[in-house]
């Protein structure tokens, strides 16, 4: 799939307020990416379906269980998701069912949108650690999540999973 005439997947991780679950796994993601020595395939990125913590950093919980691994989160703020995105990304990729609903509401279409433990064994929703402060449970889903992820793509899985196909 050529994005922006690039050989190039385009990824957007959501989660309610951009500070836990998603960022993690951005950078979770991009390191993944790195290893497999694919950066020049990939771009990533994370945002919020809400306006709560824009602006704000990763919160510090999560920004150690990253460190934990020797990933990297500096420099990384909140942002909101916008309807714009839905044409930047090939992939919007949601960490529980409320926020694909609101990644819907939001893009007013759901083709790109999924949630990222449908790409694993275990489809469901990412553990929130806003609420239950576990954040090795987060971990775990974020990095089986991603690296199931980054096992289906690129080759034609993109496009596959634009027209509601998955693994």
């Amino acid at each position: 799939m050529k994005v922006n005439g690039n050989k190039m997947t385009r990824i957007l991780f959501v989660c309610h307020g951009n500070i836990c679950r998603s960022p993690m796994a951005e950078f979770v993601m991009k390191e993944l990416v790195r290893r497999a020595g694919r950066e020049e395939d990939f771009y990533i990125e994370s945002a919020a379906t809400s306006t709560e913590e824009i602006g704000n950093e990763v919160y510090p919980p999560a920004r150690r269980k990253l460190a934990e691994h020797g990933i990297s989160c500096k420099g990384k703020t909140a942002r909101q998701m916008t309807r714009g995105d839905y044409d930047r990304f090939d992939l919007l990729i949601g960490m529980d069912a409320q926020n694909i609903r609101n990644m819907t509401r939001i893009c007013n279409g759901a083709e790109k949108i999924h949630r990222l433990l449908d790409f694993t064994d275990r489809p469901g929703n990412v553990a929130d650690p806003w609420y239950t402060g576990d954040f090795e449970a987060t971990w775990r889903d974020v990095l089986e999540g991603c690296q199931c992820l980054l096992e289906q793509l690129p080759a034609s899985a993109v496009e596959k999973m634009s027209k509601g196909q998955r693994h």
